[in-house]
């Protein structure tokens, strides 16, 4: 009986692994994380898929769920310039502050595009280092997840061989996806496109879409009737197949063109939770392609 209460006890006191707190800037980050993690992993997303990941309230609960977190994943290059350095210093932990192990940012780990040549706020809403939206492009993902395995194996050693394994079997599924999906969207290379902003160059790099315009006259600054009018006169002699936008945006400068230039607009989920498909990284992306496949027909 003795011996039994003593077992009984070293079960009740034996020591929980915790999960890893893991605080997700972006759905992107949040998903990619967790397909990396796994059950060792407890993921809070600060945003979801309808809202601008640019303008978003420092709010008292997200500093609450920062205070807690054992790593940070953003995008960085300046996406979450307006709320992530307040959270960052309202929250006080020190984990998680730039230079530490706990504070991950996606884009270091990837070749920027669109890298302005002078710095001037005058023109919109411009990213000193690049453009941020490298999500759209699963390559970018690949390469993030790499170094995302190796950064949370090294703030929790205990479960580094789990990160790894998982990482490495995210990796082939993935890769065997990107093939996948290349091979499915042949038909898209060359065809010129109109963006609602100019959120997409990672997508049109990948798959080869031109933009021939951009329905914001600068980034972020939403377009005048003025403005849409010459963007269909352009579009006369500079024609495009489509007019994308991503699920977080109105879809009345689409709607309007569209209407008035007789091509379709296409809404992209832009990143998970962004279409009942988009549930995670692999929806993201089937759902992507299907939806330009539907838009060139």
């Amino acid at each position: 009986m003795k011996r039994f209460l003593f077992l009984l006890a070293l079960v009740v006191v034996a020591p929980v692994q915790a999960a890893l707190n893991v605080f997700a800037c972006e759905p992107e980050w949040g998903a990619l994380a967790k397909e990396i993690g796994g059950d060792n992993v407890k993921v809070y997303l600060a945003t979801t898929a309808m809202q601008d990941p640019h303008h978003i309230e420092a709010r008292p609960s997200l500093i609450a769920k920062m205070r807690q977190a054992d790593l940070i994943v953003c995008t960085g290059a300046e996406l979450e310039i307006g709320w992530l350095p307040v959270l960052l210093s309202e929250s006080g932990n020190a984990r998680v502050q730039p230079g530490q192990p706990g504070h991950f940012e996606a884009a270091r780990y990837v070749a920027l595009l669109e890298k302005p040549a002078k710095l001037d706020r005058s023109e919109g809403d411009v990213h000193a280092a690049g453009n941020p939206h490298i999500q759209t492009d699963p390559r970018n993902i690949a390469k993030v997840a790499s170094a995302l395995a190796r950064m949370m194996a090294q703030i929790d050693s205990a479960n580094a061989v789990k990160f790894r394994q998982r990482e490495q079997d995210f990796q082939s599924r993935w890769s065997q996806a990107i093939r996948n999906w290349e091979a499915k969207a042949a038909s898209l290379r060359g065809v010129p496109v109109a963006v609602q902003h100019k959120g997409f160059p990672y997508l049109q790099d990948w798959l080869g879409l031109k933009e021939v315009v951009a329905l914001e006259p600068k980034p972020g600054v939403d377009p005048s009737a003025a403005y849409l009018a010459q963007v269909v006169s352009g579009l006369k002699t500079q024609p495009a197949k489509m007019i994308l936008r991503a699920a977080y945006q109105s879809d009345r400068p689409s709607r309007w063109l569209s209407e008035r230039a007789g091509i379709p607009a296409v809404e992209l989920p832009y990143t998970v939770g962004g279409s009942a498909r988009a549930n995670d990284l692999f929806g993201l992306f089937d759902d992507t392609i299907e939806r330009l496949l539907n838009g060139l027909k």
